[in-house]
């Protein structure tokens, strides 16, 4: 049991950068879309939710909480007797990554035909995952082969949904978010 807590916690610790930047572009909203209101085949390309504010505004609040990270990283190891991974060019590739995985699904969901928020199960929960892993593994190979095992990568893939269905459902319940999911 200790074991699995002890994967759990340096899951959450490396996704740490990637879980902030979407709630931190819920939080700053609004600005101009990404897209600029264009559309291929009648359909928007992305949609007004995702902004250049709201992209900024999430990479820079992931980097911050990296850079933060890596101030704690020597006290929570000698205070924990366990190491943390330090972030390296990682601080912004993870909170980028993951911007970049949810603009993707949304991409996805308008050509599907989907309306701006409307639910796509395991796709919300994941999307930024596979973004913010995706671009980590491309521009920070060694730190991601050093971090995401697979027992980590398997830690991420199971916390993640349960992490992502509670905030949203916070985020609901504060008037944030339009829809619970």
């Amino acid at each position: 049991m200790r074991r699995i807590l002890s994967i759990a916690a340096r899951a959450f610790w490396a996704m740490l950068p990637a879980y902030v930047p979407n709630n931190a572009a819920v939080l700053v909203g609004g600005g101009r879309p990404i897209d600029g209101g264009r559309t291929w085949r009648s359909k928007r390309l992305l949609g007004d939710g995702k902004t250049w504010r709201g992209t900024l505004v999430g990479t820079a609040a992931g980097l911050a909480l990296a850079l933060l990270l890596n101030r704690l990283e020597a006290w929570i190891a000698a205070t924990t007797d366990r190491s943390v991974p330090r972030f390296g060019r990682s601080a912004l590739t993870l909170p980028f990554g993951a911007m970049c995985g949810d603009m993707a699904a949304s991409f996805y969901k308008r050509r599907s035909g989907r309306d701006r928020g409307a639910p796509v199960p395991g796709l919300d929960q994941l999307d930024f995952v596979l973004g913010a892993l995706s671009l980590t593994a491309i521009l920070s190979p060694t730190w991601f082969r050093r971090v995401f095992r697979l027992p980590v990568v398997l830690a991420v893939l199971v916390l993640t949904p349960l992490l992502h269905i509670g905030t949203n459902l916070l985020a609901y319940l504060f008037g944030l978010k339009s829809e619970p999911y």
